[in-house]
């Protein structure tokens, strides 16, 4: 079985991508950046940006029928790895128990992101 989801909630993507794609027991998210779905602006500081992308995530996820529990997989990127630190204070405020595996990458992002975050997690 496979099935897109593009979240109503969601911020528009950027280009010809689902927001996830559920195959299996796993829903895997596309990238997802700060984009504020309502405004369709981006938080100008680092940790406003970092949370702004977790909240994105978690309203594709709830789209798809999961939620951040449920997530085994997360990659990061992140334009400065000297704000490593900020970043993990506020990935522990959407995952304060029992954190998904994680891979953290320097990457070069478009369009003022500071950080983008794509992730795998099980189907309810």
């Amino acid at each position: 079985m496979r099935k897109t989801v593009m979240a109503e909630k969601g911020p528009a993507p950027a280009g010809p991508y689902s927001h996830a794609v559920v195959a299996g027991d796993f829903v895997f998210i596309s990238g997802q950046g700060p984009v504020n779905p309502e405004t369709g602006t981006m938080p100008d500081g680092f940790t406003d940006q970092v949370r702004q992308t977790f909240e994105n995530v978690k309203t594709i996820l709830e789209a798809a029928g999961t939620s951040l529990d449920n997530v085994v997989k997360v990659n990061v990127y992140v334009t400065d790895l000297t704000q490593f630190a900020e970043f993990n204070e506020v990935y522990k405020e959407y995952f304060d128990h029992d954190p998904p595996a994680r891979t953290t990458i320097g990457a070069a992002l478009l369009l003022g992101m500071l950080v983008e975050v794509d992730c795998i997690a099980t189907v309810e």
